[in-house]
């Protein structure tokens, strides 16, 4: 296998929100959503198998202080094969975001991965959540 790791904003939607459907998280997203997140998103990775879409992360940053990582999903024919290592490596090596001071993420249940990475748990932060609107 030879997955191959893409910046930028040109994800095919319609892989990506068949991607999102093995995230708990992201399964109700829809295609017009998704393409206004991609539009607002700073920094955007993809994960590819020739032309199949199998691993995807977004940031959020100011590019000095702060950045956040979102919806790094792997398809799980491709977890424990390192694909979702390389879309980190890539993540936190990139000229830009490897000189950023903090960076979150959140997540519920895929600590072990992350702390890989250098992320360790913490009390940092609050949430206000808004019910979903279709």
């Amino acid at each position: 296998m030879a997955v191959v790791i893409r910046e930028g904003h040109d994800v095919d939607i319609q892989q990506l929100q068949a991607l999102y459907h093995h995230a708990p998280w992201a399964a109700g997203r829809d295609l017009d959503g998704i393409k206004r997140m991609l539009l607002n998103t700073d920094y955007v990775f993809s994960a590819w198998d020739d032309r199949r879409l199998i691993g995807f992360a977004r940031v959020l940053t100011d590019r000095v202080y702060r950045a956040t990582l979102w919806d790094v999903v792997v398809h799980p024919d491709y977890q424990g094969q390192g694909a979702g290592e390389s879309l980190m490596k890539t993540v936190l090596s990139h000229p830009v975001l490897s000189k950023v001071h903090k960076f979150w993420l959140n997540t519920r249940d895929k600590q072990p991965f992350y702390e890989r990475f250098g992320f360790v748990q913490s009390n940092q932060g609050m949430v206000l959540e808004k019910p979903e609107k279709g």
